[in-house]
């Protein structure tokens, strides 16, 4: 049966993790996760996901980063406001696992990318009785291929920042 769900902003978020200066990870996140998900898990061709990401909302626990992150040389969240995915297939694999195939809008550049899903959970009732599942999701992308080419040369060889850029999304989902 296709249900729809909202997705709850207070209870999802969205985070990137990529390498800085060839040793470490960096992780960020965004706090305003917004959008619905069509569910239908007897016909998953009629299921959809449509996710809005306020870049605004960008953190990286570091404000002088958060600043550099949203300005022109990176996210330049005065054109670019969101990042949005907007699925096109939903299959399931062997393991239960779903992949999301579907068009990841960053800095004005779409591209197609899969969603590795875990869940979504079963249906459960919250303290005030809506009814909610849940998922996480990830992918890999390479940040060039977004427009996002900003870099610096190591005097050692290599750059500041890698290109790989692993994307996470956890959600809480509100029927109705």
């Amino acid at each position: 049966m296709k249900t729809s769900y909202k997705i709850d902003p207070a209870h999802s978020s969205a985070h990137f993790i990529v390498r800085h200066l060839m040793i470490t990870n960096v992780r960020g996140g965004f706090t305003s996760v917004q959008g619905t998900v069509v569910y239908d898990p007897e016909d998953l061709s009629g299921s959809s996901i449509d996710v809005v990401i306020d870049v605004n909302s960008l953190n990286t626990s570091d404000a002088s980063r958060d600043g550099h992150l949203k300005s022109a040389d990176f996210l330049d969240v005065e054109q670019y406001p969101t990042i949005i995915f907007e699925s096109k297939t939903i299959t399931q694999e062997a393991d239960g696992d779903l992949l999301v195939k579907g068009d990841l809008a960053i800095h004005g550049v779409t591209k197609e990318v899969t969603l590795k899903v875990d869940g979504p959970t079963g249906e459960e009732k919250d303290p005030w009785g809506n009814a909610r599942i849940g998922a996480s999701a990830v992918t890999k992308i390479k940040r060039s291929e977004f427009g996002l080419t900003w870099n610096a040369a190591l005097e050692s060889g290599g750059f500041l920042i890698g290109d790989d850029l692993k994307l996470e999304l956890d959600v809480s989902l509100i029927k109705g």
